[in-house]
């Protein structure tokens, strides 16, 4: 089976060039450092594009494919421009996601909201901008949605989102498609769902069924699973209330490889077994050949982002660890602190080199359990040194903070030796621009 991109540890244009430097889209990591300064969150454009090719050549076959991108991994400008030029549509649990991809001029029609307790707000612009599909996730939504499209005169096209008691076996926090979640109806309530929608909600339409079972997937037989149970259901649904469901999303959560010892499987043959599988239940349960949507996040946008950072202080324990702290940590990829998360490093300027010490790559914060990366082997670091960390291009800058009123780090795009950058670095003008000082503490 062809390798996919999302099987790669580090971006693909990445090289040593003749200096010696770790080099990304043709740039020098030193030099963007410098110029940059660090932390500093870096997107090859290339990889980004490269697995978006991936993931169409894999269903290619099946033209009833439309992917979208799940906007949580990843939500800029740029980078949604970027994906809506290779034909994605995009996935969003925020208003903050819908905005910034409306803001990047993209057709509102190619997008989905999904969330467990969107608010009045949130779908009242959903409705506004023309989000596509909104996926309800429970009956309190059904009534509110109903209400706010009737208010405005609209229909409201909904997908269900269920939880199909399938378990992936990957962190217990991100597991979504198993029957304990406050995620989607549980099974026993799509009835009660359709005869609402059917009898009551007027302002509503569904067009069928959504589910997302997980995330960091490495387990080729959870979406066919999935699939089956999401075709039984829409024959059941079309048998007893003669209602045409003809759209499953099937959700996203194809793993990457963050360390050596992760094997995901490709976008091909997840492609392959998924195609099969629809061709299969299309003929069982004698039901039209659905639209399919995938929502891939992680998968498309994590390979192509590195996190460059600047080498400070060290500590030797005594007959123990020796800690090598840098400018960033779990402000800027909290994973490791709530996920365990595990990551790859190398040193950007210190290619060739004998000499290796095992380190702990610490962060800045006030916090013990502040560490980036364990038990290490690397060059020997020292002051001003810069390291490179794989393989962050999803969920670090998205679940970023200010912890201990730090400012956040700029993002660039690098691409054909080009660097250009796309969210500017928080200055400390920015940390204090929503604070308010009442006029009696100002005395």
């Amino acid at each position: 089976m062809t390798k996919s991109t999302n099987q790669s540890l580090k971006p693909t244009t990445l090289r040593v060039n003749n200096s010696g430097n770790l080099e990304i889209g043709g740039c020098d990591t030193v030099d963007l450092a410098n110029i940059y300064d660090t932390p500093l969150y870096v997107i090859d454009e290339k990889t980004l594009r490269n697995i978006c090719h991936d993931y169409k050549k894999a269903f290619e076959k099946y033209p009833k494919t439309h992917m979208m991108y799940a906007s949580k991994a990843l939500c800029t400008g740029a980078v949604s421009k970027i994906l809506d030029e290779e034909g994605f549509g995009f996935d969003t649990v925020s208003a903050g996601e819908i905005y910034t991809i409306y803001k990047a001029g993209i057709d509102m029609t190619h997008v989905l909201f999904n969330g467990n307790n969107k608010t009045y707000e949130e779908l009242e612009l959903a409705l506004d901008l023309g989000v596509g599909r909104i996926s309800a996730d429970n009956f309190f939504e059904l009534a509110l949605l109903n209400e706010i499209a009737q208010s405005k005169g609209k229909t409201a096209d909904i997908l269900l989102r269920i939880t199909p008691g399938i378990e992936c076996h990957t962190h217990e926090y991100i597991q979504t498609g198993h029957l304990d979640s406050k995620f989607g109806f549980d099974m026993t309530q799509i009835d009660s769902a359709i005869d609402l929608i059917l009898n009551e909600y007027k302002n509503i339409k569904l067009h069928g069924l959504h589910a997302h079972i997980g995330s960091q997937i490495f387990e080729t037989s959870i979406f066919p699973d999935e699939i089956e149970i999401m075709a039984r259901e829409i024959a059941r649904i079309e048998e007893k209330f003669e209602l045409h469901l003809n759209e499953i999303n099937i959700g996203g959560g194809l793993g990457v490889k963050y360390t050596p010892k992760d094997v995901p499987p490709s976008t091909f043959e997840i492609g392959e077994l998924i195609i099969n599988k629809i061709s299969e239940v299309v003929e069982k349960y004698n039901i039209e050949p659905p639209t399919i949507f995938l929502e891939p996040g992680r998968s498309i946008i994590s390979t192509s982002g590195v996190t460059l950072y600047t080498v400070g202080s060290s500590k030797q324990v005594p007959h123990g660890t020796k800690y090598v702290a840098v400018d960033g940590g779990m402000a800027d990829n909290p994973r490791p602190s709530m996920y365990q998360a595990e990551y790859v490093a190398e040193v950007a300027n210190k290619k060739e080199t004998d000499k290796t010490e095992k380190v702990t790559i610490a962060g800045r914060y006030c916090e013990s359990g502040d560490i980036l990366i364990k038990d290490i082997t690397l060059p020997e670091l020292e002051e001003g040194d810069v390291l490179c960390v794989y393989n962050t291009g999803a969920y670090n800058y998205s679940m970023a903070s200010n912890y201990n009123r730090v400012q956040k780090p700029a993002m660039i795009l690098v691409n054909d030796s080009k660097s250009e950058v796309i969210v500017k670095r928080e200055t400390l003008d920015d940390l204090t621009a929503h604070d308010i000082i009442p006029d009696r503490l100002k005395k």
